[in-house]
């Protein structure tokens, strides 16, 4: 009986072995396909009493009728968890994390 191997085209090996350390470096760097809800170099801010959002280029304070996140609830990416959860919450004048109203 007779084996017959196939052939791969040549530098089919390099073009795996460049593949795999791509996707290799992309799972250990943490890189994601999601879009940054800022640009770097800035900050999320959301309007008080609303669910609407901006973003402030670092060094700047936060504008009058807007607040900075807390630090542990910062929306990173679009549909993150705290970009979904601040849809459906604010804060209100006083400071306090509160229900949005309705289309706001």
């Amino acid at each position: 009986m007779t084996t017959r191997r196939t052939r791969r085209a040549p530098g089919t090996a390099a073009f795996l072995m460049a593949c795999s350390t791509a996707a290799l470096a992309a799972l250990l760097t943490g890189c994601t396909t999601a879009d940054a809800i800022c640009r770097n170099g800035q900050y999320p801010v959301q309007y008080v009493g609303a669910t609407g959002g901006d973003c402030v280029d670092n060094g700047h304070e936060v504008p009058k009728g807007t607040f900075r996140y807390p630090k542990d609830k910062t929306p990173k990416h679009v549909d993150d968890k705290w970009d979904r959860y601040w849809q459906t919450h604010t804060l209100d004048e006083h400071g306090a994390i509160v229900k949005a109203p309705p289309a706001s």
